[in-house]
């Protein structure tokens, strides 16, 4: 890394849908950097492909970054010292770059029809338009200097397209991989600018990456093909000193390894794969986010950290802070990460059992409030989520695992009871219900202390007699301490629930 640059990094989504969990990291990992070498993290919506935008998938971006905490330092909604930050609002820009390429000799107009393309594909299987096949196609390489200028006095549709040596070897450094080679045989001239006069992503990150001075290109490894591209534009433009250093990161793999983790693959197992909800505007398709589920901002961040990273310890569990502290290119693997969602629940689950009850109130009293629940006891709110906080994997859980603490069970787990119960067994619980009728104070050790004292003086088994009491109180084989229900619930309700059960018990 150089020691005179400042160092800037960028995170550049199109504005097309969800922002899936590897778009997400790759925001992390240029975050973390930034913020170790004191440097920007900017914001820039590559926007240049109109037929695929979509109506608030930027807001969308926007708000899932603010959601994990990587709030950018330069964006369209920041604004900053190289605005505009949208690709689209940016259009001018490119066009005098693409003519000096073509002027230079390293581009050149094409003026082929999407008809002829289309016939040429129909002929040619595999076509690819490059250095095998230029020379005869409808571009400036092959017409006359005449007809090209007439036909571009007459202002007829027509790319760029950058013209690729044939027999090289183009070779860089990239941070993670070390040296990577291509054939230049084996990459066909890209368009560099569209007939709409839109750069092309080739293009447009060229030469925004040299405007806003970027000094290091994350992105996934499905963009290594790319490169050649873009290194070679880097050299004609005269810009290749200024060239970003490379850092291709690893894929986000399915859970058994087999290829790059998509939304098809969460619908099809169960999980999700986007940060936030996101409703298709033109299908009504509504695909379930992370934060929706339930997950911890910080629980999501330490989790997708971990997925190609580690930094050589056995640690796990990692602030913000720490993350910045550790993180290094050189202990981010080569190799694809599989994505492990019982992983995914376990750090979730550890990140609630650390968190105070106040982090967590504001969402759990969120989701309750879209069940159309409302909980107007803030105490008791608190006890009851004090409570339940260690057995809840996401936030989602709270109500199946709490609902008995705020309404009595609408039924009852009697398979579990039935087959051995007996008067006995009736006869004390209708005792409890007097003696605990009688009590002055009411704790969770002094309902234990008279619950075991009576089982004694029946000689009934405690094991016996514990399960039923939970079934009476919660409906089910589930819940916290017993006797820390029952002191939560009180005293008239806890007897009210006894009744209740016993009718259904003995029916």
């Amino acid at each position: 890394m150089s020691d005179t640059k400042k160092v800037r990094v960028r995170f550049a989504p199109s504005p097309t849908g969800g922002l899936h969990l590897g778009g997400v990291r790759t925001a992390l990992f240029n975050y973390l950097f930034a913020r170790k070498h004191k440097g920007d993290f900017v914001l820039r919506i590559e926007d240049t492909d109109q037929n695929r935008y979509v109506e608030g998938a930027e807001q969308y971006i926007i708000d899932c970054l603010t959601w994990c905490g990587l709030t950018p330092d330069e964006g369209p909604h920041a604004g900053g010292p190289f605005a505009p930050y949208r690709q689209s609002e940016r259009k001018e820009n490119y066009r005098q770059y693409a003519e000096q390429l073509v002027r230079d000799g390293y581009a050149y107009y094409a003026f082929d029809t999407p008809e002829e393309l289309e016939a040429q594909r129909q002929q040619t299987p595999n076509f690819r338009y490059g250095h095998g096949n230029r020379n005869f196609l409808r571009n400036s390489i092959n017409l006359s200097e005449t007809e090209v200028n007439s036909l571009l006095g007459q202002k007829t549709p027509h790319v760029i397209r950058i013209k690729m040596p044939a027999d090289e070897t183009l070779s860089f450094q990239d941070l993670i991989r070390g040296s990577v080679s291509f054939d230049t045989n084996l990459v066909d001239d890209k368009v560099l600018l569209k007939a709409d006069g839109m750069p092309t992503y080739h293009l447009a990150v060229v030469v925004d990456d040299y405007l806003m001075k970027i000094t290091h290109a994350f992105r996934g490894e499905e963009w290594l093909p790319s490169a050649p591209v873009h290194i070679l534009l880097w050299a004609y433009l005269g810009w290749k000193k200024d060239m970003p250093e490379w850092v291709h990161l690893p894929l986000i793999l399915k859970p058994d390894g087999n290829g790059k983790l998509s939304k098809r693959d969460g619908d099809r197992l169960g999980f999700p794969v986007y940060a936030m909800n996101w409703k298709d505007p033109k299908t009504g398709d509504l695909t379930k986010g992370f934060r929706e589920m339930g997950y911890l901002p910080e629980a999501f961040v330490n989790m997708l950290a971990l997925l190609g990273w580690n930094d050589g310890t056995e640690q796990e569990i990692f602030t913000m802070d720490e993350l910045i502290e550790k993180f290094s290119i050189e202990r981010v693997s080569k190799a694809g990460a599989k994505f492990d969602f019982e992983k995914a629940k376990w750090f979730n689950h550890e990140y609630i059992k650390k968190s105070s009850l106040s982090n967590l109130k504001p969402a759990i009293l969120t989701i309750l409030n879209g069940r159309g629940l409302s909980v107007p006891d803030d105490d008791y709110f608190d006890k009851v989520l004090a409570l339940v906080q260690d057995r809840l994997t996401f936030l989602q859980d709270f109500w199946d695992q709490s609902s008995f603490f705020f309404e009595q069970p609408k039924e009852y787990d009697l398979n579990a009871v039935k087959p051995k119960w007996t008067e006995d067994k009736t006869e004390y619980f209708n005792v409890l219900i007097s003696q605990y009728a009688n009590m002055k104070t009411w704790t969770a050790i002094e309902l234990e202390t008279l619950f075991k004292q009576l089982a004694e003086e029946k000689s009934i088994k405690i094991g016996e007699l514990m399960l039923p009491f939970r079934i009476m109180l919660v409906g089910g084989k589930f819940g916290p301490a017993v006797f820390d229900i029952a002191a939560l619930l009180g005293q008239g309700e806890t007897i009210k629930r006894i009744e209740k059960a016993l009718v259904e018990f003995n029916s």
